[in-house]
């Protein structure tokens, strides 16, 4: 999932760190208003435990990886504005420090991962969880990386600096993230599970969580 410099032109590239830079810039905005709350340590151990769980990562054909992303998680249990916040620290730390994904590439992964991907999963959790709250979990965690996926297989073929297309960056991005996201969204549902049965007010996602100011805005 983490996009290496080389992959992207400048074009794309710009692109993505625009597209980022917005959605980060109205996250903050939107978090101030949350910040000091009982939401304010858990992000830190969200961010710290997606970090570690990403450090995993299993190679797939054309020069890309998968692995578990999380960002789906950080959304039902933060919220969408914290959750990007959360996925943003994990990002940018991993290539800053650890040399996981580019520089230049940066904003495509923080688009890809700390944007779509804590979007989506916020959206489709919100879409299913009037029916069943475990069971949305888990099509928010497949779907949610599954269309982060087709982010990152859209940049990278989009751009002649890589040596395949979008015919080809596409179908492999994409089908092969849907059948990890397989994975994805089981453990999503797990942890979910786990934490709405221990601390149930802690999860900004539900459909009657009335705690958070985004859920009841």
């Amino acid at each position: 999932m983490h996009i290496p410099d080389g992959f992207l032109d400048p074009l794309v590239a710009g692109l993505f760190w625009l597209g980022s830079g917005i959605a980060i810039g109205i996250a903050v905005r939107r978090a101030r208003g949350e910040l000091g709350d009982e939401r304010t340590p858990l992000l830190g151990v969200v961010a710290a435990g997606i970090f570690a769980a990403q450090m995993l990562n299993w190679p797939i054909p054309g020069g890309t990886s998968a692995h578990f992303v999380g960002g789906a998680f950080a959304g039902i249990l933060l919220g969408p504005s914290l959750g990007i916040l959360a996925m943003t620290a994990v990002v940018t730390i991993q290539a800053l420090v650890f040399g996981d994904g580019g520089i230049i590439a940066l904003g495509g992964n923080l688009f890809a991962m700390a944007v779509v991907d804590v979007l989506v999963g916020y959206g489709l959790f919100r879409a299913f969880s009037g029916f069943h709250e475990t069971g949305a979990a888990f099509v928010a965690g497949w779907g949610a990386i599954t269309v982060s996926a087709l982010a990152v297989g859209v940049g990278v073929g989009a751009s002649s600096a890589f040596a395949y297309e979008l015919g080809v960056t596409v179908p492999i991005m994409v089908v092969g993230h849907a059948l990890l996201g397989l994975i994805e969204g089981a453990i999503t549902a797990a942890v979910y599970g786990y934490v709405a049965n221990a601390r149930p007010n802690l999860v900004v996602g539900r459909v009657d969580d009335a705690l958070s100011p985004e859920v009841s805005a």
